[in-house]
C-alpha cells in the first residue's frame, strides 16, 4: 500500500463534518475522518482512506483511526493521521511521526500595526532572507555548535537555545511542552545524524519551511484575541520549520530497525511503511528517545530563528525590543508522539498519541496549557498556503472527547510537488504574489512552483471543518505581507 492509488474504502457519513471508515478486515477500530463535502473529493484522489484503515489495523490501537480535514497520503499514516495506542500494549511508529521529526509552528505578535510596515516589506523580507539561511543543506556559518553543546540541544531543546542567549525565559512558558520533550537520550544517536545537525541549527530549509510575515485581519472571537495579544491590523510573524537533516536522519535511522522489530514481535503490517515495535520494547523505547532529541532540536531551531527575526525588525526598523514587543504567543509540534492521559470507556487511561500533520488542541483548565491561557485554552495555529490566509483557533473539551485532544494543522497538499511545478510552467508566481501586495523571496523559481497556492486546499475551508466539528474554534484570521521561503 505504498502507492499514492485511490481508494476504494466506501465512507458512510456521520454528519457535516466526519465519515466514517467502516471497521472491516484486519480493523481493530473504526476510522473517523473529519471533511465536508467541498473537501471530500480531495481526500478521495489518493490513497488517504486506505491508510487510515490500514493504521487501524496496529496493535494497540484505542478509539478510532483518525484524519483531520487537511490529510492526504502520506509515509505509512497518512499527513493529517492521529491514532492512540495503549501505553502497555500498544505500538510506536516512526510513520506515525514522519521524516520531519517536530515540523512545528509559532506565532509571535508585536505593537506594530500593518501601516508601520508597509513602506519597509521589501527591506524586511530581504533582511529576513539573508539573516535565516534557507534551502536544501543551508547553514548559518556563525553559529557553530561544538559536539558537547549539540547534546545539550538534544537534552534541552529549546531551554538550551533561551540559556545560550537566543530569546527570554517568558518565550519558554509558550512553547508545547516548554520547548523540551522528556525521554532524550543522545546516546542513541548515530554519527550520521549528528553530522547533518551541527551545521543546520537555526535554519529554516525547504519545502513548505517559511517565515511569513502577516497582519491580523479578521477577529472572531474578541475576548480571547485581547488575551492572546492580536487585534485588527496588528503585525504578527510566523515560523515554520522542523528538526532539518538531524530529523530526517532519525527517521531513517529507525525504519529498518522497527521493520525487524515488527517481524520479531509477529506483527502482522498492511504496509511496511507502517512499521513499529511494542512501545515498552527495547526497539520502542529506543526509537522515542531518539524522536524526543530531535524534537528538542526542532524546538531549538524555532527559537534560535525567532531571535534573529526579533534582531532583523529591531534594526530594519530601528526600534528596541521594547517597543517591539514581539513575543511569542505559542509554538506548537505537528509531527510527535508523546505520552498523554484520556478517559477512555469511562477510565482514565495512558497512551502514546501519534500526531502526524496534525496539532494539539488542549482546552482551558488542561494542565499542560500555559499558566496565562488557563481560562481560555491552548493556542492553535493553523497556516494556510502564501497566498491566501492563516488562522489562530483555541483547543477545546470537545476535542479531548473526540481526537485525543488534537486537530488538523495546515491547509494539506492538494496538487504533488512535480504536479505544481508542471502546472506552474511558463508562470511568473512571485509576480502573481506581488499583485496580491505579497512580497517573496526563496532560493529558487522550483521552490515557488512547488508551493504555489493552487498546490494547497483552502485553509478557510479546512477549518470551517474543525470549528464546525468543535474540535477548535477560530479566534483571528492573519493575512500574509511578506514570506522567506526554502
Amino acid at each position: 500500500m505504498s502507492e499514492k492509488k485511490q481508494s476504494d474504502i466506501q465512507l458512510e457519513k456521520i454528519d457535516d463534518n466526519r465519515w466514517r471508515v467502516p471497521q472491516h478486515g484486519n480493523m481493530r477500530v473504526d476510522g473517523i475522518v473529519y471533511t465536508s463535502e467541498t473537501l471530500l473529493p480531495h481526500l478521495q484522489a489518493d490513497a488517504t482512506v486506505q491508510q487510515v484503515a490500514n493504521v487501524a489495523q496496529l496493535p494497540g490501537i484505542v478509539g478510532q483511526s483518525l484524519a483531520m480535514p487537511d490529510a492526504h497520503w502520506g509515509y505509512g499514516f497518512p499527513i493529517g493521521g492521529v491514532a492512540a495506542f495503549d501505553a502497555d500494549e500498544g505500538v510506536i511508529s516512526p510513520g506515525g511521526v514522519g521524516y520531519d521529526i517536530n515540523c512545528g509552528v509559532r506565532l509571535m505578535r508585536s505593537n506594530l500595526r500593518r501601516n508601520d510596515i508597509e513602506d519597509s516589506m521589501k527591506e524586511l523580507v530581504t533582511a529576513l532572507f539573508k539573516n535565516i539561511p534557507s534551502g536544501v543543506g543551508s547553514e548559518r556559518s556563525d553559529l557553530r555548535l561544538t559536539e558537547q553543546n549539540e547534546r545539550k540541544v538534544l537534552l534541552e531543546g529549546a531551554q538550551w537555545a533561551v540559556s545560550a542567549g537566543f530569546g527570554t525565559e517568558n518565550d519558554i512558558e509558550h512553547i508545547e511542552e516548554r520547548g523540551c520533550l522528556t525521554g532524550a537520550n543522545p546516546d542513541i544517536i548515530s554519527k550520521e545524524a549528528y553530522k547533518r545537525g551541527r551545521p543546520q541549527l537555526g535554519t529554516l530549509g525547504s519545502g513548505n519551511h517559511f517565515v511569513e510575515i502577516g497582519y491580523v485581519e479578521e477577529v472572531y472571537n474578541p475576548a480571547i484575541a485581547s488575551i492572546l495579544g492580536l487585534e485588527e491590523g496588528g503585525v504578527t510573524v510566523i515560523v515554520h520549520t522542523g528538526s532539518r537533516g538531524l530529523g530526517y536522519q532519525v527517521c531513517d535511522d529507525f525504519l529498518q530497525e522497527m521493520l525487524a522489530a515488527s517481524r520479531k514481535y509477529g506483527i502482522e503490517l498492511p504496509d511496511k511503511q507502517l512499521c513499529c515495535a511494542p512501545i515498552t520494547s527495547p526497539e520502542g523505547q529506543r526509537y522515542y528517545s531518539a524522536m524526543a532529541c530531535a524534537a528538542n532540536y526542532a524546538f531549538a531551531n524555532r527559537q534560535i530563528i525567532t531571535h534573529w527575526i526579533r534582531e532583523t525588525f529591531e534594526r530594519v526598523l530601528n526600534m528596541s525590543p521594547r517597543e517591539l514587543q514581539m513575543n511569542l504567543i505559542y509554538d506548537v509540534a505537528h509531527n510527535i508522539a508523546k505520552f498523554e492521559t484520556y478517559l477512555i470507556d469511562g477510565k482514565e487511561r495512558k497512551v502514546c498519541v501519534h500526531r502526524k500533520g496534525a496539532t494539539r488542541a488542549f482546552p482551558a483548565k488542561h494542565p499542560a496549557v500555559p499558566s496565562v491561557y488557563q481560562g481560555i485554552g491552548q493556542p492553535v495555529l493553523i497556516p494556510g498556503d502564501m497566498g491566501r490566509c492563516s488562522y489562530v483557533l483555541i483547543g477545546t473539551d470537545q476535542a479531548m472527547s473526540d481526537t485525543f485532544g488534537s486537530t488538523c494543522h495546515g491547509a494539506g497538499r492538494m496538487l504533488s510537488r512535480t504536479a505544481a511545478i508542471k502546472r506552474a510552467k511558463g508562470r511568473a508566481i512571485w509576480r502573481e504574489l506581488a499583485d496580491q501586495g505579497i512580497i517573496v523571496k526563496s532560493e529558487g523559481r522550483e521552490t515557488l512552483a512547488e508551493e504555489m497556492p493552487e498546490a494547497y486546499k483552502n485553509v478557510a475551508d479546512v477549518v470551517e471543518v474543525v470549528h464546525n466539528a468543535g474540535i477548535s474554534r477560530k479566534v483571528v484570521k492573519l493575512r500574509p505581507l511578506g514570506v522567506i521561503k526554502g
